[in-house]
């Protein structure tokens, strides 16, 4: 997977996550039928959101994004649907390759070491990536809902 299709997935993803979660929404606070919605759809959100954010970390290291755009793409999963057209503008912006450059190019940093380690062991990185979405998500339970 390259990064360009790992970012538009989680992307879309995503932004059909908030669409879920506000159908629940509006079934628990305007027609007041079920939280159902709010309870499953904001569980899966979160899920989501979690992995969006990683992805884009991974990706914007990878890709030599700058600290602000960065920021910009992390930001973006705040907005409901925001992260569609953040993700439309990377791609014009040339920021979203279709290769992984530190599967071959000699990292750089400490956060470059960690992506290249992830990117030339899909696998393994598939699983670290799981492990981290499954941890930050608890960690996010544990923290407690969003007030």
């Amino acid at each position: 997977m390259t990064p360009g299709v790992l970012f538009r997935r989680v992307a879309v993803a995503e932004a059909i996550t908030w669409a879920l979660l506000l159908a629940g929404m509006f079934l628990k606070y305007v027609t007041e039928t079920t939280e159902l919605g709010v309870r499953v759809f904001g569980m899966v959100h979160g899920v989501v959101f979690v992995a969006y954010c990683v992805a884009t970390v991974v990706v914007a290291i990878d890709q030599r994004w700058s600290a602000g755009r960065a920021v910009l793409g992390l930001a973006a999963a705040v907005p409901p649907f925001a992260t569609l057209p953040f993700e439309r503008y990377a791609g014009r912006r040339g920021l979203l390759s279709d290769s992984w450059r530190l599967r071959s190019a000699p990292p750089a940093s400490l956060p470059e070491r960690l992506v290249a380690w992830l990117v030339r062991n899909p696998v393994r990185g598939l699983v670290a990536g799981l492990a981290a979405v499954v941890v930050l998500t608890g960690v996010a339970l544990l923290a407690g809902p969003p007030a």
